[in-house]
């Protein structure tokens, strides 16, 4: 049985953390579903912007649009037209999944990062735009996010939250998820509104490589997911969650995001083996999709109940590196380096109108 096969089998949802429309049209993706058991994907600006500036693939559509089209509402035509493909293309899935699985998910501007308000307008137009049932809208996990997570989970727009980078801003934003829920229970509505908690890994232990002795080089990121799961793990035995599991609310599943290898010396699979853990997502790049469908091995991945995690943050904090405020560094980096891409990819659509 293939590496992927047996993720699966365990009880982890892989899914491809990519889209492009030549994914789309040369049968790729179609292919990863059926050789790589993916059943899902994510996107992000700078995906989209790599896509646009990459290739030719969009320039017709760019060139035929209306001139009235804002940038912001082009970017959006193209994205949707992608992203409505490779929904239904889950859609056997997500039907067969009864919601779980076959999901994609599109990002509202990073932009609007710290507006609660225009986030929850944002992710209303996004997802009346795109009428597809199995389409999470992104939306950072920030204070004002969190906001905007509560509101549009009341109003029953699925939630992909992203930009999670610690075990306390999972919390808070599973916290927001369910008050949502809960909201909706109050005003009779049905609970049914899925969502997802994104939690980026790799890029810790970017932030300390130069920071840290060789012993605990590639160690954070995991360490920081093993805490995060179990708080996962203990929120599914709480008694808040089971009231609302009893009331047919689904389960927000935590989903493992920047899972690619960034240190040239570790392996290309170490956190997709280091992450296996069931009722989770880990959302993979291209290439570490094939190289661990080629040479991975699924073996313990993280434990329920381990406190090795906390050992390891011990030693982290012992060497200097305050990981709280780590977290909240990254969560900030990573805002700012989406708004670079968003920049970048408004640019490139400029560009390409004018020629």
């Amino acid at each position: 049985m293939k590496p992927t096969r047996q993720l699966h089998e365990l009880g982890q949802s892989l899914w491809l953390d990519n889209i492009t429309r030549t994914l789309l049209d040369d049968g790729t993706l179609a292919g990863y579903i059926e050789r790589f058991s993916i059943t899902g994907l994510t996107s992000n600006p700078t995906i989209f912007q790599h896509a646009l500036a990459e290739g030719d693939a969009y320039d017709a559509d760019i060139a035929s649009a209306p001139s009235d089209r804002s940038t912001e509402q082009l970017f959006i035509d193209l994205a949707l037209a992608d992203l409505t493909r490779a929904a239904d293309l889950f859609q056997p899935i997500h039907e067969r999944t009864l919601g779980m699985d076959g999901w994609v998910s599109m990002e509202i501007s990073p932009l609007l990062a710290d507006d609660a308000r225009g986030s929850v307008e944002a992710a209303q137009r996004i997802h009346a735009r795109a009428a597809r049932g199995n389409l999470f809208v992104k939306i950072p996990g920030t204070p004002a996010g969190l906001l905007a997570i509560e509101e549009s989970t009341f109003a029953g727009i699925p939630i992909n939250v992203t930009l999670l980078f610690s075990r306390e801003q999972y919390v808070a934003a599973a916290q927001a998820w369910m008050k949502g829920i809960e909201h909706r229970l109050d005003a009779g509505l049905d609970p049914r509104v899925h969502s997802e908690a994104s939690l980026f890994v790799s890029r810790w232990d970017v932030a300390v490589a130069d920071k840290v002795p060789a012993p605990l080089k590639n160690h954070l990121g995991i360490a920081v997911a093993q805490q995060a799961w179990r708080a996962y793990r203990e929120l599914l035995e709480s008694p808040r969650w089971r009231k609302l599991a009893d009331a047919g609310a689904p389960v927000q599943r935590l989903l493992w995001a920047s899972t690619g290898t960034k240190d040239p010396d570790a392996s290309d699979v170490l956190y997709v083996e280091a992450l296996a853990a069931p009722q989770t997502i880990n959302t993979l790049p291209d290439k570490t999709l094939k190289a661990f469908a080629d040479h991975g091995h699924v073996h313990q991945g993280l434990v329920r109940d381990g406190d090795e995690c906390d050992r390891w943050i011990e030693k982290f904090e012992q060497v200097g590196i305050k990981v709280d405020a780590l977290a909240q560094r990254l969560q900030s980096e990573g805002a700012q380096s989406f708004v670079k891409s968003w920049n970048g990819l408004m640019a490139e659509i400029d560009r390409k109108r004018q020629h």
